[in-house]
């Protein structure tokens, strides 16, 4: 079992004292805290064993990627693993998101085509409000059609599903292409308009493509476990890997888009000034780091937790909650089914599907100036002008100052005015919650439309199956829906 920790307790806001941990020895030290995080205790108990070690949930350590060929990378943060810090990473006064989306290591702007996009860009720089704004304006124009694309696409992957179900294949019928097809195709659809089926490579292909451009660029941060250490060490965290990799399959999303999306790229020359290649790279990486790298992180997690074998008696709450809230709309799913109050059980199991499992856990920030970091009760730490913060979500919304049995799946903990409260501290969104994306933060423009979709999912699931069970990455079990 692996060591807990408590944040201490004081009755005031206390002097600042020096943050706990070190960065040990010049290449060592890093080299061996990456050894750590990737092989020997993974990232999880990586961060858990040193909060325990130095009995503070705020400590100086080293992040991957490190030594040996990561030049001008450094390694060093200030890691925080409660709620109360964590907040400091979403003070625009106090931190500077520049160029720190997956931390020190920033990967080339050439998987961009040479523009340096949105999220990369801090608050305080003049392009940042131009770009958040349109990737609000693509959103806004993409509500109409949303809901309808999307279910659609659940409906020919739950197709594929049943019919591999129904063939009797070993292991059940695995669902994780066939839901990154439906993603790929219903956010291209939404998102810019295009439709994949007009390029048959694209069509086949363009899901594939977004996994491995994702892959290169995250791979040097990421335990992968596909291979055995040492090899994964040697062969995929010792260096960054070049842009040329993925650059034919980016130039094909990159022309589909100039080509089928047009409606979606004049949205950013014409209403924000955008040039036609900056419009066209900052589309690729909303539709493809975003949104379909969260959801194909998001969205299994989410089916997985609910399909377990042991899950049954909430799979039958969440049913009996879905097909009540159904008979006022009709029996169609849509946003208007999932409305705020409409389905709180399926809405509350989705925040704590992002609560346990978020889909990016790591949120980067480097400190404009001195500050005192506060912590629970009162408790300081000085951080020094350019130190890197590094929040780890999974333990910082497992905060047990915050959530009674922080380590347990709790279906309906945000149900209830106090169930609600408690989303302030949710924050896999980069920001609580509570709060909503604007031009000046950088919070997730796609928060609600990233709720409300999971909340379709088990909607449509439950409007079609009685019953259905999930093992690894594959549906071993589906009821479908008796006549009542």
């Amino acid at each position: 079992m692996l060591p807990s920790f408590s944040p201490a307790a004081t009755a005031a806001a206390t002097p600042p004292r020096p943050i706990p941990g070190g960065y040990g020895i010049p290449v060592l030290g890093p080299l061996r805290d990456r050894l750590d995080y990737f092989w020997f205790q993974g990232p999880e108990e990586f961060f858990r064993r040193r909060a325990a070690q130095h009995r503070s949930t705020v400590f100086r350590a080293n992040i991957p990627p490190t030594f040996p060929f990561f030049l001008g990378v450094d390694p060093r943060v200030v890691a925080i693993v409660d709620t109360a810090a964590f907040t400091a990473l979403f003070d625009n006064s106090l931190v500077d998101k520049r160029d720190c989306l997956i931390g020190p290591y920033n990967p080339s702007d050439s998987f961009t085509g040479g523009t340096r996009v949105g999220v990369y860009l801090d608050t305080e720089e003049p392009e940042h409000e131009r770009t958040k704004a349109f990737a609000m304006d693509l959103l806004r124009h993409s509500s109409r059609v949303w809901a309808p694309e999307f279910l659609g696409g659940v409906d020919v992957m739950l197709a594929a599903i049943e019919s591999d179900l129904a063939a009797g294949k070993e292991g059940g019928a695995s669902f994780v292409l066939p839901l990154q097809q439906c993603i790929f195709r219903f956010l291209c659809k939404a998102v810019t308009g295009a439709d994949p089926a007009a390029e048959n490579l694209v069509d086949r292909f363009g899901f594939y493509i977004l996994d491995v451009w994702l892959g290169l660029q995250l791979v040097p941060t990421q335990k992968i476990g596909a291979i055995p250490q040492p090899l994964e060490e040697l062969l995929l965290h010792s260096f960054p890997f070049p842009s040329i990799l993925v650059k034919p399959g980016y130039d094909i999303l990159y022309r589909f888009i100039e080509k089928h999306g047009s409606e979606a790229v004049a949205v950013g020359v014409d209403n924000h000034g955008l040039t036609v290649k900056d419009a066209i790279n900052n589309i690729l990486f909303v539709l493809g780091f975003n949104a379909f790298g969260g959801f194909s992180v998001f969205l299994p997690f989410l089916v997985l937790e609910i399909g377990k074998a042991d899950a049954g008696a909430l799979r039958s709450r969440l049913r009996d909650e879905v097909r009540s809230a159904l008979e006022e709309t009709g029996g169609e799913v849509g946003f208007a089914a999932v409305a705020k109050g409409r389905m709180p059980l399926v809405r509350s199991t989705v925040y704590e599907v992002l609560r346990t499992r978020p889909p990016v856990p790591l949120q980067f920030g480097r400190a404009r100036q001195d500050f005192v970091l506060r912590s629970h009760g009162g408790e300081g730490f000085a951080v020094a002008k350019g130190e890197m913060l590094c929040g780890y979500q999974p333990l910082a919304m497992r905060d047990p100052a915050v959530f009674d049995r922080p380590e347990e799946f709790v279906a309906d903990r945000f149900v209830g005015e106090e169930g609600e409260k408690l989303l302030s501290y949710v924050y896999w969104s980069n920001g609580p919650e509570t709060e909503d994306p604007a031009l000046g933060n950088k919070q997730c423009a796609a928060k609600d439309a990233v709720i409300a979709t999971a909340c379709m999912l088990v909607a449509e699931l439950f409007r079609r199956y009685d019953d259905f069970q999930c093992q690894g990455t594959s549906f071993t079990k589906i009821q479908k829906r008796q006549p009542s």
